[in-house]
């Protein structure tokens, strides 16, 4: 694990061939070329705690942790090596979109609730009514709130609904009900540590 720099790094994690500027690209796969290779799937991670102001994570996190327990790995040592009010960025391919299923290496759907799960005071709300979700936050010790969650549509769907054959209000139910009306969602992730 890499001691803490007096400059707060930004990390582009899965970068693939997509590196960013001004952030640390990484991948698992070499031939990236990434600037450092780390499977993010074996942990530690080699940062240091609090180590990390921002996060990109742009369609990585549905390629990560086939078992739940690594999954919730990741989440662990995403929330370790940020510091706190750190911001985690997130790009996924919706759940109910052909972009999600024709991937073979598309191991989890990404969701509001599911993300919601790692927020605190969410998952304490949640016991003190009862509910059955189950609260991830507090069983994994950590702490994450949405601070913006964006749906892209599919631009036929954006068509209709400029053009007036759609409301806005019929847009939104076909999102909730039909699939490939949503291509991919965009969430911020705030980091929470006391």
């Amino acid at each position: 694990m890499q001691p803490a720099s007096a400059i707060p790094l930004k990390l582009n994690l899965g970068c693939g061939f997509k590196r960013l500027p001004g952030y640390l690209n990484v991948d698992s796969v070499p031939d990236c070329q990434p600037d450092q290779v780390v499977d993010l799937e074996q942990f530690p991670w080699p940062w240091a705690n609090d180590s990390v102001d921002e996060v990109q994570l742009i369609h990585v996190l549905e390629h990560l942790g086939r078992e739940p327990q690594t999954y919730l790995g990741v989440m662990k040592e995403l929330w370790r090596v940020c510091a706190p009010g750190a911001a985690v960025h997130i790009i996924v391919p919706h759940h109910r979109h052909d972009n999600f299923y024709s991937d073979p290496t598309h191991v989890r759907p990404v969701t509001p609730l599911g993300l919601s799960l790692f927020d605190r005071a969410q998952c304490e709300a949640w016991v003190a009514g009862g509910y059955a979700n189950t609260p991830l936050a507090l069983y994994c010790g950590i702490d994450f709130v949405s601070e913006q969650i964006q749906h892209d549509f599919e631009d036929r769907w954006l068509r209709r609904l400029h053009s007036g054959e759609i409301s806005e209000s019929q847009l939104q139910d076909a999102a909730l009900h039909q699939s490939n009306v949503i291509t991919q969602t965009r969430f911020l992730l705030r980091v929470r540590k006391p």
